[in-house]
Protein backbone atom coordinates (compact mmCIF):
# COMPACT_ATOMS: atom_id res chain seq x y z
CA UNK A 1 0.00 0.00 0.00
CA UNK A 2 2.82 2.41 0.82
CA UNK A 3 4.28 1.66 -2.56
CA UNK A 4 1.01 2.72 -4.30
CA UNK A 5 0.96 6.07 -2.44
CA UNK A 6 4.53 6.66 -3.48
CA UNK A 7 3.63 6.02 -7.12
CA UNK A 8 0.83 8.58 -7.06
CA UNK A 9 3.02 11.14 -5.38
CA UNK A 10 5.76 10.53 -7.89
CA UNK A 11 3.28 10.69 -10.77
CA UNK A 12 1.86 14.02 -9.55
CA UNK A 13 5.22 15.63 -8.96
CA UNK A 14 7.03 14.25 -12.01
CA UNK A 15 4.32 14.31 -14.69
CA UNK A 16 1.07 16.03 -13.81
CA UNK A 17 2.33 19.24 -12.23
CA UNK A 18 4.87 20.04 -14.99
CA UNK A 19 2.24 19.22 -17.64
CA UNK A 20 -0.31 21.50 -15.99
CA UNK A 21 2.30 24.23 -15.59
CA UNK A 22 3.15 23.91 -19.29
CA UNK A 23 -0.51 24.14 -20.27
CA UNK A 24 -0.99 27.16 -18.02
CA UNK A 25 2.05 28.83 -19.58
CA UNK A 26 0.77 28.10 -23.12
CA UNK A 27 -2.67 29.50 -22.32
CA UNK A 28 -1.18 32.61 -20.74
CA UNK A 29 1.10 33.19 -23.74
CA UNK A 30 -1.82 32.77 -26.15
CA UNK A 31 -3.86 35.22 -24.09
CA UNK A 32 -1.06 37.80 -24.16
CA UNK A 33 -0.77 37.43 -27.96
CA UNK A 34 -4.52 37.87 -28.37
CA UNK A 35 -4.48 41.01 -26.23
CA UNK A 36 -1.60 42.43 -28.30
CA UNK A 37 -3.44 41.70 -31.54
CA UNK A 38 -6.60 43.33 -30.21
CA UNK A 39 -4.64 46.42 -29.21
CA UNK A 40 -3.01 46.55 -32.65
CA UNK A 41 -6.37 46.19 -34.41
CA UNK A 42 -7.87 48.92 -32.23
CA UNK A 43 -4.99 51.25 -33.13
CA UNK A 44 -5.43 50.48 -36.84
CA UNK A 45 -9.17 51.03 -36.51
CA UNK A 46 -8.65 54.42 -34.86
CA UNK A 47 -6.19 55.42 -37.59
CA UNK A 48 -8.64 54.37 -40.31
CA UNK A 49 -11.46 56.35 -38.69
CA UNK A 50 -9.21 59.41 -38.41
CA UNK A 51 -8.22 59.10 -42.08
CA UNK A 52 -11.85 58.69 -43.13
CA UNK A 53 -12.90 61.75 -41.15
CA UNK A 54 -10.09 63.79 -42.70
CA UNK A 55 -11.06 62.65 -46.21
CA UNK A 56 -14.71 63.50 -45.54
CA UNK A 57 -13.74 66.92 -44.23
CA UNK A 58 -11.62 67.58 -47.32
CA UNK A 59 -14.48 66.47 -49.56
CA UNK A 60 -16.94 68.75 -47.77
CA UNK A 61 -14.56 71.66 -48.21
CA UNK A 62 -14.14 70.91 -51.90
CA UNK A 63 -17.90 70.69 -52.40
CA UNK A 64 -18.44 73.96 -50.55
CA UNK A 65 -15.84 75.70 -52.71
CA UNK A 66 -17.11 74.35 -56.03
CA UNK A 67 -20.83 74.32 -55.31
CA UNK A 68 -22.95 76.70 -57.40
CA UNK A 69 -24.16 79.74 -55.52
CA UNK A 70 -27.86 80.64 -55.29
CA UNK A 71 -27.31 83.77 -57.36
CA UNK A 72 -25.66 81.78 -60.13
CA UNK A 73 -28.51 79.24 -60.11
CA UNK A 74 -31.10 82.04 -60.36
CA UNK A 75 -29.21 83.54 -63.30
CA UNK A 76 -29.12 80.18 -65.09
CA UNK A 77 -32.83 79.64 -64.39
CA UNK A 78 -33.69 83.07 -65.79
CA UNK A 79 -31.66 82.50 -68.97
CA UNK A 80 -33.16 79.05 -69.43
CA UNK A 81 -36.70 80.34 -68.92
CA UNK A 82 -36.15 83.17 -71.42
CA UNK A 83 -34.75 80.74 -73.96
CA UNK A 84 -37.66 78.33 -73.52
CA UNK A 85 -40.13 81.21 -73.92
CA UNK A 86 -38.46 82.20 -77.20
CA UNK A 87 -38.67 78.59 -78.43
CA UNK A 88 -42.34 78.46 -77.44
CA UNK A 89 -43.03 81.71 -79.28
CA UNK A 90 -41.37 80.33 -82.43
CA UNK A 91 -43.42 77.15 -82.20
CA UNK A 92 -46.65 79.16 -81.78
CA UNK A 93 -46.05 81.18 -84.99
CA UNK A 94 -46.77 78.32 -87.46
CA UNK A 95 -49.84 77.30 -85.45
CA UNK A 96 -51.27 80.86 -85.66
CA UNK A 97 -50.47 81.13 -89.37
CA UNK A 98 -52.41 77.97 -90.20
CA UNK A 99 -55.49 79.11 -88.29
Amino acid sequence: MANLAFDWTWWLSAVELPALAGLFWMIQRQRDRAEQQIAQLQAEHRAAITATRAALSDYKLEVAQRYASIGYLKDVETRLTEHLLRIEAKLDLPARASS
